[in-house]
């Protein structure tokens, strides 16, 4: 079963981190990364440029509305996923909660819906 964990990033306190803390955060997600993949349990991984070069695309009375940025002023923000296949949702949790956290940070994970074509 797959399951995305969405890394919700606490981008103002990521922001107060010095290089050598946020060097010691990047080092433990790599190795998350190169353990899931030893593991043949890594489908995707991707993180995400910073909030502020977003765009958010909403529809008003049919016509695409262009926000430059994120949809709201918040702190937490999607900052990048991890695509994993494993046995079970507990599975997936266990793994979700390595994953250090930086604030307010936190790990979503939900299951995929598997689309048949």
């Amino acid at each position: 079963m797959k399951f995305m964990l969405m890394i919700i990033d606490d981008e103002v306190a990521q922001s107060r981190m010095s290089a050598a803390e946020q060097e010691q955060m990047f080092k433990t997600v790599r190795a998350i990364e190169q353990e899931l993949q030893a593991k043949k349990l890594l489908v995707d991984s991707r993180a995400l440029r910073p909030s502020a070069e977003a765009a958010t695309v909403r529809i008003e009375n049919g016509a695409p509305i262009v926000t430059e940025g994120p949809f709201a002023e918040t702190k937490e923000v999607l900052g990048g996923y991890f695509l994993i296949e494993c046995a079970s949702k507990d599975e997936a949790i266990r793994w979700a909660a390595r994953f250090p956290a930086v604030g307010s940070s936190s790990v979503e994970v939900r299951p995929i819906w598997e689309m048949s074509s």
